[in-house]
């Protein structure tokens, strides 16, 4: 049997506990032994223990290994012998429970899972039989709970008042930076285009009152060139005003934090003195100003001669004076060096430029009206397409289109000039091969202008391609030279001579007797038509003033009326004769075609209504 002392190191001083323990053999525990769990030592003592002691463990060790019980030779003896040996283990556990407590204080913690792998192999080679090697398994576990227990362990008081001290420091820093703000600019603040980060309201007053001191403004007009205005010149002067207080005060102090993070620009309207009569004077001897000026350009619509596109703008050089003066006034107020006239809008500039949006729709509504077309079928035809149309396109300062129904009136009354054809002078060649000139009259086309006027209009609105005849009052035979055609009435005043033409063929002929050749009895020239036919009617004629009376009533057998003043073929038998020079004299008729009775009947059965009737001289 070997006694063995463990022996813990803790700060200035050492404790030896002992533990008493049985070995499988007696013998062979020479020398020294040592257990490692954490810093715990095991070495060797010298067996100068108390015979009690050595007893006791004699006893322990007996009652491991299983030998044979002594109380059964000495009774109570050996009761009272087991008694001691449970209080010694007692005893060693409340020992060890102390000990375990102090070395986590003051050594270095070991790996928990290092410990619990050197308590295994502890177990494993000294595996003590029966309730002592219990006891010390047990033991170990404790140990093992209560480091495990200190490694939870929560933060103590110290780390929260730590952690307190540091973020009151940094709301004592936070609140003196706004302070120092209340007086003084954000970072990253602009004031009339140049930084003030930082500064105070004073630093920035300075800086204005310093401009003032040979302050000059040069002005930059087209082709470079450029004028000079000397703060001299009008006695220009520093004002004190609040706008930088003010603009100071606009800002919460609190939030200067967020000025890294953004810029802030103010416009503060310096306030100064100057001559106005003499500021006004500079302007006006400014070359831009002096020099002749032109009036700029808009973009507009113009047709290429397939479709409407936008014209460029054209820039002139007139000035806008109002501007000119306000520009020039903000630059001075702001100190700033240079005024670019251009830039500034000092010039005139035209409403509309190439890119406007007004321009580009004025040009695709004007494109629609383009796409209509009509054709005319006239002895040639005659389109109106977007060559013609695009002339009668026009827009307004704010570049809404409108189609100008006066200029569409004037094309159509020109149109018909160019294809009407009553009253105008026509030739003739008579069957007998002579040839005459005639006009006047109320025989031929005459296009109803006010009518094919709207329909143009409407067509062009709706955009149509169309081919059409012009709407008439009224109409002739052809829309040749010869519009009578082939089928007609000749008369031929110096002949005094009659024809019925039937497809270009004589169908009937007479000699005839027409008016006296005096104004009021004369038969008139002019290419005329059938207007009336009537059998066996009265001709009246005007009345005498002198009796209230007609001038005559004359009945007649066949009336065919060739004008509505009384103008007519119808048969004369009064008549003793036709031809030749008769209606030079009394025998002359009042206007009329007076012919034979055979023939006026002859003709009344051949005619039709609206026949032409072409008379000449």
């Amino acid at each position: 049997m070997s006694r063995k002392r463990r022996k813990r190191k803790s700060g200035n001083h050492q404790e030896d506990i002992e533990i008493l323990y049985n070995t499988e053999e007696d013998t062979g525990m020479e020398g020294e032994e040592k257990e490692h769990s954490g810093e715990l030592l095991f070495v060797e003592v010298e067996n100068d223990e108390p015979a009690d002691f050595a007893e006791e463990e004699t006893g322990e060790e007996k009652y491991a290994e299983g030998t044979e019980d002594p109380a059964d030779e000495e009774g109570s003896e050996s009761t009272d012998e087991t008694d001691d040996l449970e209080d010694a283990a007692g005893a060693d556990d409340d020992l060890e429970a102390d000990a375990a407590a102090e070395v986590d204080d003051d050594l270095e913690a070991d790996d928990t899972a290092a410990a619990d792998d050197d308590c295994e192999a502890d177990d494993e080679n000294s595996e003590p039989d029966g309730i002592e090697g219990s006891d010390r398994k047990s033991r170990r576990r404790r140990r093992r709970r209560r480091r495990k227990k200190k490694e939870r362990k929560p933060l103590g008081k110290k780390f929260w008042i730590i952690l307190g001290s540091i973020f009151g420091g940094l709301i004592l820093v936070y609140l003196g930076i706004s302070a120092y703000f209340i007086g003084h600019f954000f970072i990253n603040t602009t004031i009339n285009g140049k930084d003030f980060s930082g500064s105070s309201a004073t630093a920035v007053e300075d800086y204005f009152k310093d401009q003032v001191k040979d302050y000059k403004l040069t002005i930059i007009e087209m082709n470079n060139e450029t004028d000079v205005i000397n703060g001299s010149d009008i006695s220009l002067a520093y004002k004190e005003n609040s706008g930088v207080e003010k603009a100071l005060k606009e800002q919460n102090p609190l939030l200067w934090v967020t000025s890294f993070f953004s810029t802030t620009d103010k416009d503060i309207r310096v306030q100064v003195d100057y001559d106005e009569q003499a500021l006004e004077e500079k302007i006006q001897s400014i070359k831009a100003v002096t020099q002749e000026q032109t009036e700029p350009v808009s973009a507009y619509p113009k047709f290429n001669g397939e479709s409407f596109v936008v014209e460029p703008e054209v820039y002139g050089t007139a000035v806008d004076p109002e501007v000119l003066t306000e520009k020039i006034k903000e630059h001075i107020s702001g100190f700033e060096p240079e005024l670019v006239m251009f830039d500034e809008g000092c010039y005139k500039l035209p409403k509309y430029v190439s890119d406007s949006s007004e321009v580009q729709a004025a040009c695709d509504t004007m494109n629609e009206y383009c796409k209509a077309s009509v054709t005319y079928t006239m002895t040639e035809n005659v389109v109106v397409d977007k060559s013609v149309i695009s002339g009668w396109l026009t827009y307004d300062d704010n570049m809404q289109v409108t189609l100008d129904e006066n200029a569409v009136r004037e094309w159509m009354r020109t149109f018909g000039q160019t294809y009407d054809t009553v009253g105008k002078t026509r030739t003739i060649t008579t069957p007998g091969g002579k040839t005459a000139e005639v006009s006047g009259g109320t025989y031929g086309w005459s296009i109803d202008e006010d009518t094919e006027t709207q329909n143009l209009i409407a067509s062009i609105n709706n955009g149509e391609v169309v081919t059409r005849e012009p709407v008439y009052e009224q109409t002739a035979a052809s829309h040749g030279a010869q519009d009578w055609g082939s089928t007609y009435v000749e008369v031929d005043l110096s002949a005094q001579h009659m024809w019925y033409i039937v497809d270009g063929s004589i169908a009937l002929e007479t000699d005839v007797v027409t008016g006296i050749p005096t104004p009021d009895r004369i038969t008139p020239a002019g290419v005329y038509s059938i207007l009336e036919m009537k059998r066996n009617k009265t001709l009246v004629g005007t009345t005498n003033p002198a009796t209230g009376k007609p001038i005559y009533e004359t009945p007649v057998r066949y009336w065919m009326r060739v004008t509505w003043t009384g103008i007519g073929f119808h048969d004369a038998d009064w008549q003793s004769s036709f031809g030749g020079t008769r209606y030079q004299t009394s025998a002359g008729s009042h206007g009329c075609i007076n012919m034979p009775v055979s023939k006026a009947g002859e003709l009344y059965g051949m005619l039709n209504m609206g026949t032409p009737v072409i008379i000449h001289y």
